[in-house]
């Protein structure tokens, strides 16, 4: 029965979006209480600043070579080698599985090497108490992306075979690894506690999925060659997206940079508001964009236009059907969902209200948000990482001129400062600047729908 389970398929793209939907729910309600334990047990301060900081940098070589750039390249690729060679695959999968695990672990190596520089140069507005913590947590984060990186290829191949139930787990037990570190490592280990929970989160997000990748025909084998065609291909797709990533990565580090400049407790705050609004985004938006992938990948390979066509845009309205009334209600509710969720412990009043305001003015960008990634999958489908990356590079330039000038223009008295205060019923103090980061964000991020959008209706007409 177990076995059954573990090894099942779920082929409507919609079916597979809801078991993705309900894991993404279920995960982020894990997420809300391990956010709730951890401003109850450390507060809006030095160590939970410290704890959202140091995810920058080991969460920056995650995204750029794995979550960015690995996967996007290797499931369009697994799909036409599939559908030409099914022994074949299996070789070329290894082949991918032991360069980037080996390229991994050097580069993780490299930046362990090199934490106390670059926490330095990053977050310039840290005391030496900010450092004594941050540098050994980050060093020990630098294991994540090891793990990560194995899980994400067993990903692809389990997204592919339309075994999404497995995949759906990987996010549950990675929270539950993080709660476990906050309630029985915490006590002993501070902060250090709640970083080696996050470790045996990304080894669990990897373990889960090694029997059912088994199952669907993968064997590993050290098999290792750098000049393999595949990954030639491979690195040709992936180099526009990794820069896209790192270009994204980089705007969320210059956005903590920002933030750390504020005041104390800012990139607590920012951090909460934003991994708030995030819920309906991964719920709907990357819940359908992940489902739907594969078949996408599969239609174009196999050069089946008019299916390729109605499966996109059925999915583009199915996420805006469901996601502009929760945008709604997040607006409308955001002050008693953040005193409901999160005013406990040293997480106090007016730590409330200034994170109400940040969820507020995200709301307004959550239905660009949860598209983006369906327009991302479309392009990566077509074997086209260029475009959404230079889209991306425009759209993080945008965000960081805007945050920059918008953190400045709320620092003193003005028309712009006044109208938000006042909006959202807020009193101006040193924390008030914040807001401007969010506002920043959720502009960039209807700039950039935008240029999907029209971008991604020229690349149809050509091809099709």
């Amino acid at each position: 029965m177990l076995k059954k389970i573990f090894n099942s398929q779920t082929k409507p793209i919609t079916k597979g979006a809801l078991i993705l939907g309900t894991s993404y729910f279920i995960s982020a309600i894990l997420g809300l209480i391990r956010d709730r334990l951890l401003v109850g047990h450390f507060g809006a301060g030095l160590e939970l600043d410290v704890y959202f900081a140091a995810f920058r940098i080991p969460d920056f070589v995650y995204n750029i070579l794995i979550l960015g750039g690995l996967i996007v390249a290797f499931l369009p690729l697994f799909a036409e080698y599939f559908s030409r060679n099914k022994n074949e695959v299996w070789q070329m999968a290894n082949y991918v599985l032991n360069a980037f695990l080996i390229f991994l672990i050097s580069i993780s190596f490299i930046f362990f090497l090199l934490t106390p520089w670059l926490t330095k140069w990053i977050f310039p507005g840290f005391g030496p108490e900010h450092y004594k913590l941050a540098v050994p947590l980050i060093r020990l984060l630098f294991l994540s992306p090891i793990f990560f990186g194995i899980s994400n290829l067993l990903s692809g191949i389990l997204q592919y075979f339309h075994r999404f139930f497995i995949y759906s787990l990987t996010p549950i037990l990675y929270n539950l690894g993080i709660i476990f570190g906050i309630l029985f490592l915490a006590p002993y280990f501070g902060i250090f506690g709640v970083g080696i929970g996050v470790v045996f989160g990304a080894f669990s997000h990897m373990a889960i999925q090694i029997p059912t990748a088994r199952n669907c025909g993968f064997s590993y084998k050290f098999l290792f060659d750098f000049k393999y065609p595949a990954l030639k291909r491979i690195f040709k797709l992936m180099v526009p997206r990794v820069f896209g990533v790192a270009a994204q990565q980089i705007n969320l580090i210059v956005i903590v940079a920002i933030a750390s400049t504020i005041t104390s407790g800012s990139i607590a705050i920012f951090s909460i508001s934003n991994n708030f609004q995030s819920l309906p985004i991964g719920i709907i938006g990357a819940s359908f964009a992940v489902a739907i992938f594969p078949t996408l990948s599969r239609f174009f390979a196999e050069n089946q236009k008019k299916e390729f066509l109605e499966n996109f845009s059925s999915i583009f309205r199915q996420i805006l059907f469901f996601i502009i009334p929760i945008s709604i209600l997040i607006f409308l509710l955001k002050n008693p969902i953040i005193e409901i969720i999160y005013r406990t412990g040293k997480f106090g009043l007016e730590d409330v209200k200034l994170t109400s305001a940040c969820l507020g003015i995200f709301a307004f960008s959550i239905f660009a948000q949860s598209l983006i990634p369906l327009f991302a999958r479309a392009f990566f489908s077509l074997q086209d990482t260029k475009t959404p990356t230079l889209i991306t590079f425009w759209a993080v330039f945008l965000n960081i001129i805007l945050a920059f000038s918008f953190v400045w223009l709320l620092k003193s008295p003005n028309i712009f400062s006044n109208f938000l205060i006042e909006f959202f019923s807020l009193f101006r103090n040193e924390n008030t600047p914040l807001l401007g980061l969010p506002l920043a964000f959720s502009i960039s991020a209807i700039f950039q729908f935008a240029l999907l959008y029209f971008s991604f209706k020229q690349k149809i007409k050509k091809l099709f």
